[in-house]
């Protein structure tokens, strides 16, 4: 099998090396970019990647700009670099479409953890045959990757796919922020527990009037309710 392809871009040539030996030696093939022009190169140039990873600073063309014009036409996973630790940032990378964020320094064992994780959900090797939810109207379809709403399909970024195969999956069941995070994000997430807030807002949206099925239980989490 073919080694997953993940595009690292930061203007630091340091970090890429850090990044790039840590992940080829786990197996993956690292392609690099130095800024965000280059970076929006290759994701058009190289039509099989798995994930990019892209510093929030850089010249040219800044992270933000790179995951809004990648997101207007692909789904594939981001993980966000920043230097900077502001919550704000974070709030504002989720709202953008990125899957993961991770603050420098970092961990480079951490962020093998987090690659490891995507690339698992987001996969789809896992999965033998073809698993459908289907509830109220909103059907999930898992192994193609695909949800429709009253037979309409919808597009989700890889984190609200499975936010919303979560909540199905425990319909009636109220679930704490805490809970979510550990089983949605799979692993422990030490940020700020509002990233979920963020991410029910616009699942609501796009979801339309069903957005409404998924409840706030207040001073706890949500709810999933197919009656409504």
């Amino acid at each position: 099998m073919a080694a997953k392809k993940i595009l690292v871009v930061d203007d630091e040539s340091r970090m890429r090396k850090l990044v790039h030996d840590y992940l080829a030696r786990e197996g993956y093939e690292v392609l690099e970019a130095a800024d965000g022009e280059e970076g929006l190169k290759v994701f058009y140039d190289v039509k099989d990647l798995s994930l990019i990873i892209l510093d929030v600073m850089m010249p040219k063309l800044n992270g933000w700009e790179v995951l809004k014009e990648v997101r207007e036409s692909s789904q594939i996973p981001v993980i966000m670099l920043t230097a900077k630790g502001d919550e704000d940032d974070e709030l504002h990378g989720y709202s953008l479409g990125a899957d993961e964020y991770l603050a420098k320094p970092f961990s480079p064992r951490v962020l093998v953890a987090h690659v490891e994780a995507v690339i698992r959900r987001t996969s789809g090797e896992a999965a033998e045959e073809t698993s459908v939810i289907e509830k109220a109207g909103i059907r999930i379809d898992e192994t193609a990757h695909e949800v429709t709403v009253d037979g309409q399909a919808i597009d989700l970024s890889v984190k609200e796919f499975e936010l919303l195969s979560y909540f199905m999956k425990n319909e009636g069941i109220a679930l704490s922020r805490e809970k979510i995070l550990n089983n949605v994000w799979d692993y422990d997430y030490f940020g700020d527990a509002r990233t979920i807030d963020t991410h029910v807002k616009k699942l609501r949206s796009k979801l339309g009037d069903k957005g409404d099925l998924i409840k706030t239980i207040w001073g706890m989490g949500y709810k999933f309710v197919s009656e409504g």
